[in-house]
């Protein structure tokens, strides 16, 4: 596929970010919600996967907003959504960071259509969101809590900006914070899209499928302190087609601390999934 940009029948937004040899298409779907998939630039520009990566933004997270052909609601369609951008492209593998690994474990039918699943930083239920309160609450950041005080009184895009930038230290590693918050800095947020999350996903969340036969790879930061890994620790996660990559030193964007062992593992699962994608291909 030559396009550089294309939306989905219902709204969903791929951008090409790089296009190399091989059958593979990785659609990349960011965390947040709200912070759109610039959040992801420097995983992929890090990771040199075979094939084609796409960025891939819901209608109404990120700056895919007025998408054509999303509806009134466009949050009316979260997640299930996201099968059109499986649909759209040949042997898809979907990687989901944090909240967007959580959508696609949320939709089930994806499972006979991808070649593969990756899932960073993400967790398999919502016991994720009280660890997470309790990490802020035993380090408190001030500039989060007058950050938050501010958007709680005038709740703008901008503000928001101002809450994630803010959050650094509890997002990224020691030797990452600086490069942490320029990323956070520049993202295209969209507080309807964290209101529609909170409202109707975050506190309920628990994935509603397992893959029990497609190739799957779960990336954990050794240091997150956003999502526990931990979770992924039960037995119901060791099977064959799972494998579990735990980078060493890697924080929430794990890619940032430790780019080499992230590529590594994402390059080997390319390498893994590519023999069986005659078993994918769309007509």
């Amino acid at each position: 596929m030559s396009v550089e940009v294309f939306w989905t029948p219902s709204g969903v937004r791929l951008r090409r970010r790089t296009a190399g040899p091989g059958p593979l298409n990785w659609l990349f779907l960011p965390g947040g919600p709200g912070i759109g998939s610039d959040s992801l630039h420097e995983l992929v520009d890090s990771s040199n996967l075979p094939g084609t990566t796409w960025m891939v933004d819901l209608p109404g997270d990120g700056s895919n907003t007025d998408a054509p052909g999303a509806p009134a609601d466009p949050y009316s369609e979260w997640p299930q959504v996201l099968l059109e951008a499986a649909d759209a492209v040949p042997n898809p593998i979907y990687v989901g960071h944090s909240t967007g690994g959580m959508y696609l474990l949320s939709t089930p039918d994806l499972e006979t259509r991808l070649t593969g699943l990756v899932l960073i930083s993400t967790a398999p239920d919502s016991r994720w969101l009280p660890a997470f309160v309790a990490m802020t609450e035993q380090n408190p950041l001030p500039a989060v809590a007058a950050a938050t005080s501010t958007y709680e009184k005038d709740p703008t895009n901008e503000h928001l900006a101002e809450i994630a930038v803010a959050s650094a230290a509890w997002n990224f590693g020691p030797n990452t914070i600086d490069a942490g918050r320029d990323l956070l800095g520049r993202m295209p947020y969209n507080k309807n899209a964290v209101n529609w999350s909170d409202q109707h996903f975050d506190q309920t969340y628990r994935a509603t499928w397992l893959p029990k036969a497609l190739p799957t790879l779960i990336i954990s930061g050794s240091d997150d302190r956003i999502v526990a890994q931990h979770l992924w620790d039960d037995d119901r996660f060791r099977r064959d087609n799972i494998t579990r990559a735990i980078i060493d030193g890697g924080a929430h964007f794990a890619w940032m601390e430790n780019p080499a062992a992230v590529r590594q593992s994402l390059q080997e699962f390319g390498r893994q999934v590519a023999p069986n994608r005659e078993q994918s291909v769309k007509p």
